[in-house]
């Protein structure tokens, strides 16, 4: 009996583990950064941003297309100096806010 008592808590005490370590969806890291826009594809809901290392995204200094909602978009252009907020989800990084 104390055999199977102390399976039932090492299975219990495993599952605790693996339910405390699963990040939700949520979680994806975000980064504040600013740079110069090079490019903008609002239709597409694409900008092209030259910017410095962002570490929180393990980015080194680099120019990188994000993608972002076409609404975030009005109003930037080419070579506009921004501060803007990314995340990175399913491998593609994204543009969550943006300005001049």
């Amino acid at each position: 009996m104390a055999y199977l008592r102390r399976k039932l808590l090492c299975a219990m005490a495993a599952s605790a583990m693996l339910a405390t370590t699963v990040l939700p969806a949520s979680a994806a890291p975000t980064a504040n950064a600013s740079g110069e826009v090079r490019r903008v594809d609002a239709n597409a809901g694409r900008v092209t941003i030259r910017h410095g290392a962002i570490s929180a995204l393990e980015l080194p200094a680099m120019t990188l297309v994000y993608q972002a909602e076409p609404a975030l978009l009005v109003g930037i252009s080419a070579g506009d100096k921004v501060t803007f907020t990314a995340t990175v989800e399913a491998e593609k990084y994204i543009v969550i806010a943006i300005k001049k």
